[in-house]
């Protein structure tokens, strides 16, 4: 069976994530498009996979079960980002997608990702009542083509959406003003699957690009698919020793985006995503809110409040993202885990289209990304946020939710709190405007404690409270 968390369903290798899976997701799927189509409309998907361990068989297995079911399959036939294929959703005009990835989970993980009209993640509702529909289907149920001879009827079709992607993201860029700067970047896609979109955006716009750890390698070199201050240590030591003007990376589905600066310093994604919008709103002089999940920045709230604009904060996965920046029409929104969108874009998170942009504010600027966080600093002071990841078994997952969201119980801290949440986990908001937050992953066992405060010093000092009390 399948089971969808924050970010899809994703699952280990060889233990849920099997042929009789996909297989049985690809008809609950199928059947869920049956329910949701009108008779006007056409039963079709877009089908993309990523670099992982069985990304193409699933997504081949996925499409014969598909097909069969009388879904016609837009099937993307060589490796792709996630963003690509939501943006190919989007350019189809249809209702639904499907991107077989984990994303940036370890590499003994594959999973799948459904996205629905617009390119976006599907939604809880939707994917309770897929896992419903799961549950009540029979082996008998499960039918399947040949994906050969599905190609030759017609009803799996291949397809090749890359430049429509590409000039997607071309024409809502400042090329002239990045042609101008002629940045020298590196850029490591982290053996996944950005090295050809994000060269080519880059490329086009006269940027001097050389690109590391471009190999298909499934094991992702030993390391974490995922752009972090730990796993872009080679980047961050090139960037200086080469001089490069900056250093960018993206995850293994390069839907997140992680910068090295020109010092070899890691950029957090909660920079990133407070120098895009203080950008956005003091220099394109755009106009229009910001949308952060329970576990991002407050100083985006700061920077808002200073333009008369507003910050909506939601739970944590992207479709909630997509789904505030709809309600109050943001002008961006994005996550502390690297992921981002603007209005007018796809619906979904795209670190190639934030790698661009970051690329443009420099060039449109003519500052360091050192420069513009200093000034930004200047403005709104400086806040650090820490985070630390804590592996369980179930039994320990049992105890510590009843210690955090039955009992309700928090540390003694020492100044006083303002209010406390349970929406998205335990968030406790400080009068100081700092902030700790608690939460189950969706995505792996793992509880996340997120602390954000004045410095990095009392932001640890923060989570070790929280962590002692848990103990």
């Amino acid at each position: 069976m399948f089971k969808f968390g924050t970010g899809g369903w994703r699952a280990i290798i060889g233990d849920d994530f099997i042929h009789s899976n996909i297989n049985l997701l690809a008809a609950s799927l199928a059947k869920y498009i049956d329910e949701c189509t009108e008779i006007k409309d056409k039963k079709a998907l877009v089908i993309g996979y990523d670099r992982r361990f069985l990304s193409r068989k699933a997504a081949i297995w996925s499409a014969e079960v598909l097909a069969a079911n009388g879904i016609k399959v837009l099937f993307i036939d060589e490796i792709a980002p996630t963003p690509l294929v939501m943006s190919a959703v989007g350019k189809y005009n249809l209702k639904f997608g499907m991107m077989i990835t984990a994303s940036h989970n370890p590499c003994d993980y594959n999973g799948i990702k459904i996205l629905t009209k617009g390119g976006q993640d599907a939604d809880k509702s939707e994917t309770d009542r897929l896992e419903e529909i799961g549950r009540n289907l029979l082996a008998d149920d499960v039918k399947a083509l040949d994906f050969d001879e599905a190609v030759k009827e017609g009803s799996i079709e291949l397809i090749d959406p890359f430049n429509e992607y590409i000039d997607t993201i071309l024409e809502s860029l400042n090329v002239e003003a990045i042609k101008k700067r002629r940045l020298k970047v590196l850029l490591d896609p982290m053996h996944g699957v950005s090295k050809t979109c994000l060269q080519t955006v880059l490329m086009s716009a006269r940027c001097d690009v050389d690109v590391i750890n471009d190999r298909t390698d499934p094991l992702f070199g030993g390391k974490l698919p995922a752009p972090s201050s730990d796993t872009l240590r080679k980047l961050s030591d090139m960037v200086v020793e080469r001089g490069y003007d900056i250093g960018l990376a993206t995850d293994g589905d390069a839907d997140r985006l992680g910068i090295i600066d020109e010092t070899g310093k890691f950029v957090h994604p909660n920079q990133i995503l407070i120098l895009l919008y203080y950008y956005l709103l003091e220099y394109k002089k755009e106009k229009g809110a910001v949308v952060r999940n329970i576990a991002t920045t407050h100083i985006l709230d700061k920077i808002a409040l200073d333009h008369g604009e507003k910050c909506l904060e939601v739970p944590v996965g992207f479709k909630n993202i997509s789904a505030g920046m709809e309600e109050v029409n943001a002008l961006i929104g994005g996550e502390s885990s690297g992921g981002l969108t603007i209005r007018g874009h796809i619906r979904g998170k795209d670190g190639i289209f934030a790698a661009g942009l970051i690329i443009e504010l420099m060039s449109v600027t003519g500052k360091s990304l050192s420069q513009l966080l200093d000034e930004v600093y200047e403005k709104y002071g400086k806040m650090v946020m820490v985070e630390r990841n804590y592996h369980f078994n179930p039994a320990e997952k049992e105890r510590l939710y009843k210690i955090l969201f039955e009992d309700r119980l928090v540390p003694e801290y020492g100044y006083p709190i303002e209010r406390i949440k349970y929406n998205d986990g335990l968030k406790i908001y400080f009068k100081n405007g700092g902030w700790i937050i608690a939460r189950f992953s969706g995505t792996e066992p793992v509880l996340r404690i997120f602390a954000e405060m004045e410095n990095e010093d009392v932001s640890n000092a923060t989570i070790d409270l929280m962590e002692n009390f848990l103990k």
